[in-house]
């Protein structure tokens, strides 16, 4: 395993921060003390808390959008094309619980990438729901309104950073088979 550069340790630290005190609530001094060093030495490997919250939530956003780009390429159906994006908010919430915390509550503090942000979230959101139309087209999903399924399975699968660290060790597959099971059960025809 490769060893984690300063700049991975900042974030991953402040991430940690953000998801316990809040981004508003800590300051450069606060991240510093955590990490043992002096707040002018932060400086040599970020340059604002902004760019750090920046860097934690658009690598997040990032990797949801790429991961998304991989299942609307896929030749699945609808319904393994909704499992699949399951795995990924799996996969996501398991290795960066956190850096979510960060994603789901301090996004709107983007300040500078707050429209690139938004515009990763639109297109997401636009791809999920033209999966389930797509479903509700060909017959493998009932006919219900894909907005309202969308964001019910959506809300869970945004809140797994809130539930994973109570849980301990998850098997990601095991996690996924079962979401999939109870998000998607009810919508197969």
């Amino acid at each position: 395993m490769q060893k984690e550069t300063r700049k991975e340790e900042i974030l991953r630290v402040a991430a940690r921060l953000f998801k316990n005190k809040g981004y508003s609530a800590v300051t450069m001094r606060d991240l510093a003390t955590e990490m043992g060093i002096k707040a002018a030495s932060l400086y040599n490997h970020i340059s604002s808390k902004q760019a750090i919250l920046q860097d934690i939530v658009l690598a997040i956003a990032e990797d949801f959008t790429a991961g998304m780009h991989k299942i609307i390429e896929d030749d699945s159906n609808s319904i393994q094309k909704l499992e699949q994006i399951i795995d990924l908010h799996v996969k996501i919430a398991i290795e960066n619980t956190d850096g979510l915390a960060a994603l789901n509550s301090d996004w709107m503090h983007l300040e500078s990438k707050l429209d690139y942000y938004l515009k990763l979230r639109q297109d997401y959101e636009n791809n999920y729901r033209s999966i389930i139309e797509s479903g509700i087209e060909n017959k493998e999903i009932k006919a219900v309104k894909p907005d309202v399924l969308m964001f019910s399975m959506l809300s869970t699968l945004r809140s797994l950073y809130l539930w994973i660290p109570k849980k301990g060790n998850v098997n990601p597959e095991e996690l996924s088979a079962s979401l999939a099971q109870i998000l998607i059960k009810g919508i197969n025809t």
